[in-house]
Order: C-alpha cells, then structure tokens, then sequence
C-alpha cells in the first residue's frame, strides 16, 4: 500500500520534484505515463521502480490536470481499480454507487473521468462549431476500427457515413421490409411450434438473436445465417461470442502505460486464430454478395450506389469492416432490447394490457402492421423508450478523448487528452433524472403530469451528434 506521508530524502529533491511535476501539470495528460515501467521490472531494479510508483502516485493525485475532479484516491493513482470494476460485471452498479457519493463528474482512473448528467452526452459527443475539434474516440478502440465507422477518423467516417446513409432512408427501410417480415413470421411459427403453444418455456433473449443475426445478416451480407431454421448460433456468431471475454479482457491491459505489447501478447492462440477465421468468413460472405450484383435492397447496395455515385471508393477492406460492424450493432443490442421489453411487459400486467389494447384497436389484420403503421402507436413508443430507459443495451457509450484545447462539459473545464465517458445505465437510474427511476413506468413518455420534472432528454440509447447511430430509426 502507498503511504501518503512518506519521506523525501532531501529538501533539494523535493523542490527538484516539485518544480518537476509543476511544470507537467500544464503538459498534455499522456506525459508522464512512461512506457519504460515493464523495463524497470525486467531489469531487476526494485528501487526505480519503487519510486516510480511513489513519484507516478505523488503526480496522479496532487499535480495531474484531474486532481479537481472528486473520486476514490486509488482511482485517481492507478487504472487497475477500474479494470477491474469494468470486468467485474457490475461496472454499471458500482458507477452509479459513485455518482451518488461524489456527485456528476467523477474521477474513476488517472486519466478518466465518468459523467452523470443529463446534457452530458450532448456537451461530450454533439455536433461542433465549424473549425472546433471533435472529442475523439478512444485509442484503444480506434486501433481496432479504423477501417469502420466505429473507430475512423474524422474525415473517413464522414465517407462511410455518407455511403451507408442511403441504406437507412426511410424508402430503403421500406423496400427493405419483404426481407424484415420474411424473418419475423418464421421468428413466430418457431415460437408456436417450440412452446407447443405456450405450454413449455422458452429462453426468448436466445430466439430473439437467432431472428436479428439473421435479419441483419441478410441486410450487411445478402443471406441470413440461419440460425432460426438451425434453432442455433451460426459459427460466424459463435466465433465472436467465444472471443468476447479475451477482447475485453486485451482492451483493459492496452489501457495500462505501458501494457501495450503485453495486451497483443497476452491474446491466446485460440482467440487470435478464431478473429482471424472470422474475418476470413466475413470476407467470403461478402464476395457472395458482391456477385449478386446491385438492386437489392441491402445495406451493400446502398454503399456500392453511393461510391459509384460521389467517385469516392471504398475498398474491400472497408466494405466487409463496416458490414461486420453493422452485424454486430445491430443484432445483440436489438435482440437485448426486445428480450427486456418482453421481460418488463409480462411483469408489468396493466402495461402489457394498454398495449395489447392499443395494438388490436389500431389494426383490422396483421397485413396492416407494417413500418409506417406502428410509428402511430404512441404507448408502443413509450414502452420501448421506457425499456431503453431502464435496460439501455449498451451501458456505457464509448469513451472520448477530449481534443487538444479542452472543453467545457457540463459546467466544467476538462482538460486535453482526458478519457471520458457516460454511462447510461446509471444516468438512466439516477433519482435526480427520473421520477420513480428503477420503476417500469411507460406513461413518463406520454405527458403523465407526474413525470413534467424529469430529464427525458437524458434518454439517448443511440448516441447524439455526428458519430451517433446511422440505425436509430
């Protein structure tokens, strides 16, 4: 454990020291993170690296550009605390623990800060004034995406963006629809046929991936994988359910200073073969689809028009990138948003009934219910909001480097180069936000005067500003 009233030597290293960490104070955040720790460790010298640590914590808590920010004091010396919270399971719980403790900014590692505020996700990732900075994302995530519209830089983004846009225009979701339904009545002659009627239980959160791997899958690759007529996973979503853990696990160790190579070396062979065996898979699959040629309603088709249409090219590389990445946003999050609306409808009798209700009053057959019919149903539009609300898919956004200059974020100057980040959940669930927070309440959305205080627009399950989901219709 690190003592706090340690002794310095001398008085002449102790101003040295002093002097030394005041001037860093008005570095960028990155400067004294040295990538020579393991070095030190490997050298078999204790003492420097001893000191080290008691130099890098003197800094971290009383000389780093956060040291304003509140938070718990191992947090602010090392990243290992939020690590482990992060891989613990219950990030979300023990981030609204602190927020409750420290209030809406917390600091929750040396260089990160977590935000708990309703216009949070606005100040941190909204649109820019021409010629600002936008808060970049995350390195870490970066490194691995630069090719998608995950982790591209600004400029490529725009052009992934500007190819995809098509695909998600109201008249492309409608063309789009035939395939959408196709999935959806075989996704309900499977429940008939597995429940034998609603007489056997059924794991629902599993149905609902098959039917949105599928359904996804068939728009980024034109085919499903066929996990409803399977009633099972495709190796493609195997393979990336089985490295899920290893992946998360390798991005906390690429957070630590230093711990870079270590986080590549630390990816067993299995994980890296089965990455390298789906990207192969994915490769395929879209070669299949680029011989089918254009004219089908599909998210290739929308890039392969676009970048014929502006003469900016995108490559093979790209394509099957940002199509992986559009299978993975678009079928997990669905499917876990649908298996909590079912969870919070069948717990909640009088919710599941107004439903039902506004449901069998709107429509003369189910021939009717198509897109542009169900935007009508505005207690539909409340139970869904509701459940983002209470089980948001993604817990926390991605975390944002904040540019060069600084920004001011709600109310408060954070410094260049600082990691930063919202988590939702805990937003969501905050009694300062909403009325009743942990409760399923659809009426909030509808005007109920009892909820005229709270924060709706801290509800931003898509994200905000110009990284936020091309899919949110």
């Amino acid at each position: 454990m690190i003592k706090h009233d340690y002794d310095i030597e001398s008085a002449g290293s102790a101003m040295a020291l002093t002097s030394l960490f005041d001037n860093l104070g008005e570095l960028h955040l990155p400067v004294l993170l040295p990538a020579s720790v393991l070095a030190l460790v490997a050298n078999g010298d204790p003492i420097k690296f001893t000191a080290y640590l008691i130099s890098n914590s003197i800094y971290n808590l009383y000389f780093h550009p956060l040291r304003k920010f509140p938070g718990p004091k191992l947090s602010a010396i090392s990243i290992i605390p939020y690590i482990r919270m992060f891989l613990s399971g219950h990030s979300h719980r023990e981030i609204r623990e602190l927020h409750q403790k420290y209030g809406p900014i917390v600091r929750i590692g040396p260089n990160d800060l977590s935000l708990n505020h309703p216009d949070a996700m606005k100040d941190l990732r909204g649109h820019r004034q021409t010629g600002t900075g936008e808060n970049s994302k995350d390195d870490v995530l970066a490194k691995y995406n630069a090719d998608n519209m995950l982790g591209a830089n600004r400029q490529d983004h725009r052009r992934f963006r500007r190819a995809l846009a098509h695909g998600f225009s109201n008249q492309s979701m409608m063309d789009q629809q035939p395939i959408i339904t196709d999935y959806v009545n075989k996704f309900i002659r499977v429940m008939h046929e597995e429940c034998y009627d609603g007489t056997k239980p059924l794991d629902i959160a599993k149905w609902f991936n098959f039917t949105t791997f599928d359904i996804i899958g068939d728009l980024s690759f034109g085919e499903g994988f066929g996990c409803l007529d399977a009633k099972d996973y495709h190796p493609w979503v195997n393979l990336i359910l089985e490295v899920a853990n290893d992946l998360a696990f390798q991005s906390c160790l690429g957070r630590i200073p230093g711990f870079n190579r270590l986080a590549r070396l630390a990816a067993s062979k299995g994980s890296t073969d089965k990455l390298t065996e789906h990207g192969n898979m994915s490769k395929n699959k879209l070669r299949k689809r680029l011989a089918l040629g254009k004219d089908r309603s599909d998210f290739v088709d929308s890039m392969m028009r676009r970048t014929e249409s502006s003469g900016s090219e995108i490559t093979f590389e790209e394509l099957a990138s940002n199509s992986r990445l559009l299978v993975f946003a678009g079928s997990e999050t669905t499917a876990t948003s649908l298996s909590a609306t079912i969870f919070y409808l069948t717990t909640n009798p009088e919710s599941l009934k107004k439903l039902v209700d506004e449901v069998r009053s709107s429509f003369k057959s189910e021939d009717d219910i198509v897109m542009v019919s169900v935007q009508r149903l505005s207690y539909l539009q409340a139970v869904l909001n509701e459940s983002l609300r209470l089980f948001p898919p993604i817990i926390n956004g991605t975390q944002r480097v904040i540019r060069d200059e600084g920004d001011t974020i709600v109310g408060h100057y954070v410094p260049g180069g600082a990691s930063v980040d919202v988590w939702q959940w805990a937003v969501h669930h905050n009694p300062e936000h909403f009325t009743q927070p942990d409760n399923f309440i659809p009426e909030r959305w509808l005007d109920d005067p009892r909820f005229e205080n709270d924060a709706k627009r801290a509800l931003q399950p898509f994200s905000i500003g110009p990284r936020d989901c091309i899919g949110k219709k």
